[in-house]
C-alpha cells in the first residue's frame, strides 16, 4: 500500500507571519440552511468522520474533544496516537453521544443528525447542543460546485468558532503553498475517480472533492456533466469512455488492490487501456471526502500522475 504523507503536523502551523486573532462571540453563522449563534468557544466536543476529527486536530483542539464516531480510517500522523475516545466504529446512537456531555457535534455529513444517529439537530438545539455540518456535504441545501476555497473558509469558519483563528489562518496559508506547487498536467488525459462498488461502480461526479481535485491535476473527469458529488455508473459507460487514467479510492472495505484485480478480472474493463498498462492513481479514502487532507491528497496524486507515461 503506498504511504501518504499527511503535510499537517502541528510544528509546521507557526511557519507563516500571520497575525494573531481572537474571536468577538457571539459567532453567527447560517450552516446548512440552520441559523447557529455560538456564544463561546466549544469545550466539549464529538467529531463524526474522518473529515470532522482531523480539521479538529489539525488546529490543535484534541484537548476539546470528548468522543470521535465513524472514522472512515487510522488517523494520519501525527494524530495516530490520539488519546481521543472512540465512541462507534459507525454512525453512534444518541445516547451513546450524550453520555459524553458535548455541547458541540461536528458531522462529516449531514446524515450522521438523524434520529437513529446522533439525533436531529432542532432536538440537540433544545439540549443545549450545537451540531455543525461540514458544508460540503450539506443535503438539505445543495452547496455550490467545491472549490479549495470553500475548504479554506470552513477551515476559517471553525477557528472562529474555537477561537483559534490565528491557527486556522496559519493552516490556510500552509495549505495554499502547498497547492500553488501543484502543476496541471497537459497532456489532454481523462479519468475515472472510481470510489466503490462491483456490480454497480460509485464514481466521483462533477461537483464535490473528486471534480476538485482532477481539475487541480489537469485530468479531465468522464463523468463530469454529472451535477453530484458521486453517481452510480455502469461498466459500460466506463468502457465506452475508455478513460486514460484510475483513481482508486482505497478502503479498509474496498481496497484499491481489489479494484485492481476487479478490473483486470472483468471480462469488458480488462480490456481497458488504463487497466492493460495499470494507469493508477491511489487515495486514501478519509483523503477522498471534502476536507483537510484534500490539499496533501492532491500534492500526492501529483506526484503519481507525474510517475505515469503514455
Amino acid at each position: 500500500m503506498r504511504v501518504f504523507t499527511y503535510l499537517l503536523a502541528a510544528t509546521t502551523l507557526a511557519t507563516f507571519a500571520v497575525p494573531a486573532f481572537a474571536t468577538d462571540y457571539p459567532v453567527e453563522i447560517d450552516n446548512c440552511g440552520m441559523a447557529l449563534t455560538i456564544d463561546q468557544a466549544p469545550q466539549r466536543v464529538v467529531a463524526i468522520k474522518s473529515t470532522a476529527a482531523e480539521l479538529l486536530l489539525a488546529l490543535g483542539l484534541e484537548d476539546r474533544l470528548v468522543g470521535l464516531a465513524f472514522l472512515d480510517g487510522p488517523l494520519p500522523e501525527p494524530f495516530a496516537n490520539s488519546n481521543t475516545p472512540v465512541l462507534s466504529d459507525k454512525l453512534p446512537s444518541q445516547e451513546v453521544v450524550l453520555e459524553t456531555e458535548p455541547d458541540f457535534i461536528y458531522g462529516g455529513w449531514e446524515s450522521n443528525f438523524a434520529a437513529d444517529g446522533a439525533g436531529e439537530r432542532p432536538a440537540l438545539a433544545e439540549l443545549g447542543i450545537t451540531s455543525y455540518v461540514a458544508p460540503a456535504a450539506c443535503r438539505s441545501v445543495k452547496p455550490e460546485k467545491l472549490s479549495f476555497d470553500q475548504l479554506f473558509a470552513e477551515i476559517a469558519e471553525m477557528g472562529a468558532i474555537f477561537n483559534v483563528e490565528t491557527a486556522a489562518a496559519n493552516l490556510i496559508e500552509e495549505q495554499k503553498a502547498a497547492l500553488t506547487e501543484v502543476k496541471a498536467d497537459d497532456r489532454g488525459l481523462t479519468a475515472l475517480w472510481y470510489s466503490s462498488g462491483t456490480k454497480t461502480p460509485y464514481v466521483g461526479a462533477g461537483s464535490n472533492a473528486p471534480e476538485m481535485i482532477l481539475e487541480a491535476l489537469g485530468l479531465k473527469n468522464i463523468f463530469a456533466d454529472v451535477d453530484e458529488g458521486w453517481t452510480q455508473a455502469s461498466w459500460e459507460a466506463i468502457v465506452d469512455a475508455n478513460p486514460d487514467v484510475i483513481v482508486l479510492v482505497d478502503a479498509a472495505w474496498n481496497s484499491a488492490e481489489a479494484k485492481k484485480k476487479l478490473l483486470a478480472e472483468n471480462p469488458i474493463t480488462s480490456k481497458m487501456d488504463a487497466v492493460i498498462n495499470e494507469q493508477y492513481l491511489i487515495i486514501p479514502f478519509p483523503a477522498s471526502e471534502a476536507g483537510v487532507r484534500n490539499v496533501p491528497a492532491t500534492v500526492d496524486l501529483a506526484g503519481q500522475l507525474a510517475g505515469l507515461s503514455f
